[in-house]
């Protein structure tokens, strides 16, 4: 019996101790599971007529651990993404490099510049893998839609005060360790790296973003420079050289609430310098979208987004085709994800008309309808050199969101494109017998537990 109870007392103080700890490093654990099944006839790219719909179950689980103290913080997240049945039930390491889903996701340190009784709101230095969002997620975004998401292993300055921010990212990317040089390959074996199909991640990356949040909206400034190595091409295989060329983007986003009910975002940004193959850069993006709450249940607003493409009459060598960077594509371009992600839709640019509109049902149920009208942002050609009607097609895109309790969400939706014969054509989707109608599908199940906060 005395030994029952000296074990529950050192059991008491040792569980009183960690509790203890805990509560001043405030450290904190969270999870999430999210499986999403899919049914594909059409999505990203039109389907052959005739062809049968693709059915599956892909899985995200995600650990974040954090710990804080005085002036740092850590952040670790580690996740599986897997589809279901990938991986053989009885057989052990089956899987090849490519498909293996199990990575660290983010894992960055912050560090606390000033002592906690400066002036300044923040002054710190984050380092090491983490996700970047500004603004809308347009051009900088988790592209959390992903399973996988997007991150960067950067180092950023952060300078915050009543409402001003100033942030300095670097990053500079190698394959290994070297003795001598710096060349990078950017197109690692097994899949296709960078963003929105440009099949090659950035050697290095270096930004300054500028942004003040005022009482009815914010305001922003963003240069970036993202930086590829050169490389010659010998016997058809890439040779990487010393150099590198790069890409300037600079620009402005803000949105605004003029009137109580009506809301307004607009950007605009340009592409100087040279693309990821060395040829000379002029494109630009322009943004703008409006929203008014009806009551606070239910809102719309029409937008429109241009990005510009090459002319095909064009022989000055320019590309004009502006690459929305780093962002979050399925945000903007509808749910279906045929424009700026992993399908290419040729150099002609875009033209997005759009109508948004959201409807709170109660506190747990949402509904969500958008419209989108494709359009080429310049003359399509056939490769008879016929010019085609610009018209890319029309997207209907349907979402319902339920949340089952404060942990467990599920989400619903539907989309349906109805393409045309120049959607199909050789200059854009390269489909022959297209089925013009694609649709798509999914159920998506999401669960995020806080396990420990403090």
């Amino acid at each position: 019996m005395k030994k029952k109870l000296l074990s529950q007392l050192l059991g008491g103080l040792v569980l009183g101790l960690l509790c203890s700890q805990v509560a001043q490093a405030q450290f904190t654990l969270s999870g999430q599971l999210r499986t999403r099944s899919e049914l594909r006839d059409g999505q990203g790219t039109l389907s052959p007529e005739g062809a049968k719909p693709a059915f599956f179950t892909s899985q995200r689980t995600r650990l974040n651990m954090g710990y804080a103290g005085h002036r740092f913080k850590l952040h670790a997240a580690v996740q599986d993404v897997r589809v279901w049945g990938q991986d053989a039930s009885s057989i052990n390491r089956i899987t090849l490099d490519a498909n293996n889903g199990l990575l660290v996701h983010e894992a960055w340190g912050e560090i606390m510049l000033l002592d906690t009784t400066s002036a300044l709101d923040n002054f710190s230095l984050k380092i090491g893998r983490q996700e970047l969002v500004y603004d809308d997620s347009r051009l900088l975004g988790n592209l959390d839609w992903l399973q996988q998401g997007r991150r960067h292993d950067v180092a950023l300055l952060k300078l915050e005060h009543q409402g001003w921010m100033g942030h300095i990212g670097v990053a500079f990317n190698q394959n290994q360790e070297r003795k001598i040089g710096t060349p990078y390959n950017g197109i690692p074996a097994g899949y296709g790296a960078g963003t929105n199909g440009i099949g090659t991640m950035y050697k290095s990356m270096q930004f300054l973003y500028a942004g003040r949040k005022f009482q009815r909206g914010s305001a922003s400034l963003l240069f970036l420079k993202d930086d590829f190595n050169k490389y010659q091409t010998e016997g058809g295989n890439r040779i990487w050289g010393q150099g590198a060329w790069s890409r300037l983007t600079s620009g402005a986003f803000v949105t605004v609430t003029p009137l109580e009910r009506v809301g307004v975002t607009a950007s605009a940004y340009v592409q100087r310098g040279n693309d990821k193959d060395g040829n000379k850069l002029a494109a630009h993006l322009l943004s703008a979208a409006a929203t008014y709450t009806v009551s606070p249940r239910f809102s719309f607003g029409p937008g429109i987004d241009y990005t510009s493409g090459n002319n095909p009459a064009a022989t000055d060598g320019v590309n004009r085709q502006f690459d929305p960077l780093y962002g979050t594509p399925h945000k903007f371009w509808g749910y279906m994800d045929y424009f700026y992600v992993a399908d290419g839709f040729g150099k002609n640019g875009l033209v997005n008309y759009y109508l948004k509109s959201r409807y709170k049902v109660n506190e747990k149920l949402s509904v969500a309808l958008d419209v989108h009208q494709f359009m080429a942002a310049n003359e399509v050609l056939s490769p008879e050199s016929v010019s085609l009607d610009r018209n890319f097609g029309t997207e209907l895109d349907l979402v319902l969101s339920a949340a089952i309790t404060k942990v467990v969400g599920l989400e619903a939706g539907y989309s349906t494109l109805f393409g045309s014969a120049t959607l199909a054509s050789p200059a854009v989707k390269n489909i022959a017998n297209p089925d013009k109608q694609a649709n798509w599908a999914y159920l998506m199940v999401n669960i995020k537990p806080n396990f420990l906060a403090k």
